[in-house]
């Protein structure tokens, strides 16, 4: 699986401790040149350059078309009332995501508005780390044995990032999560 990822996600996920995990799910992330403009911490940065060496990120230069096509987005988010504003970086992701199938990652919850007024967009797959994390759990790239070991791992990222999931969204994150491991653990007794 392949990743386009903005800066708002790239900077809250460089400060977990199990930011690495990221690989287990994407063979490779790429990063547009201009979210590697914005990023303005130095932990961050010295992250990012150790997985550009390892290329495990990808610096990204968008063709001018893709940019021609981001500029549009981000003026079409502008222009529709009660949607969270687009910035140029996320629109990059989200046009070279639809151009390759990558999954988009990102905070932005402007990007996940977009895609249900933009019909061009309404296919993209766009992440949020609750999202990544699901799949990390769901994927089984993060042993979790218990709820309170999967509502840990959920807790350990609010913590270090300090970004704060919403709740509904991570109960329902959750459920899903339990669901899916008493299924194996259905079907492992079965066999």
């Amino acid at each position: 699986m392949m990743g386009v990822a903005d800066t708002c996600f790239l900077i809250d996920w460089a400060r977990f401790s199990q930011r690495d995990l990221l690989f287990e799910l994407f063979e490779l992330v790429l990063v547009p040149e201009q979210v590697l403009a914005e990023v303005r911490s130095e932990s961050t940065l010295l992250w990012l350059s150790r997985q550009l060496g390892r290329r495990r990120l990808q610096l990204l230069t968008p063709l001018p078309r893709q940019l021609e096509e981001a500029y549009r987005i981000v003026r079409a988010s502008y222009a529709i009332h009660g949607l969270r504003r687009l910035d140029l970086p996320e629109a990059i992701c989200l046009v070279v995501g639809r151009e390759h199938g990558y999954v988009v990652l990102t905070e932005n919850r402007g990007a996940l508005m977009i895609r249900e007024v933009l019909p061009e967009l309404s296919d993209v797959v766009v992440w949020r780390a609750l999202e990544v994390l699901r799949e990390l759990l769901l994927r089984q790239h993060v042993s979790a044995r218990s709820e309170e070991e999967v509502r840990a791992l959920f807790r350990r990222y609010e913590e270090e990032t300090l970004h704060i999931f919403p709740r509904d969204e991570l109960e329902a994150v959750v459920e899903e999560v339990l669901r899916s491991a008493r299924g194996r653990g259905a079907r492992g007794a079965e066999a």
